[in-house]
């Protein structure tokens, strides 16, 4: 979530990480930036820690919670 956060700033991105429930992060993303932080998100998920299986990130878009539950 750090990295995230730094990479959205050095990018200048007005999307904001709001809340992490569990293993979800929710953010609330501009639209002309979703495409970047949806590569920003899946790249730092996915390489945050080395096992010994691939770690499978899934990102769904809505415009509320009830979309996307």
């Amino acid at each position: 979530m750090v990295n995230i956060y730094e990479e959205f700033r050095k990018n200048n991105l007005k999307s904001k990480l709001i809340m992490q429930i569990h293993d979800e992060l929710v953010f609330d993303v501009n639209p002309d930036e979703l495409d970047k932080v949806k590569e920003i998100v899946k790249r730092n998920m996915e390489q945050s820690i080395k096992l010994s299986v691939p770690i499978e990130v899934k990102i769904k878009v809505g415009k509320n919670w009830g979309e996307v539950a």
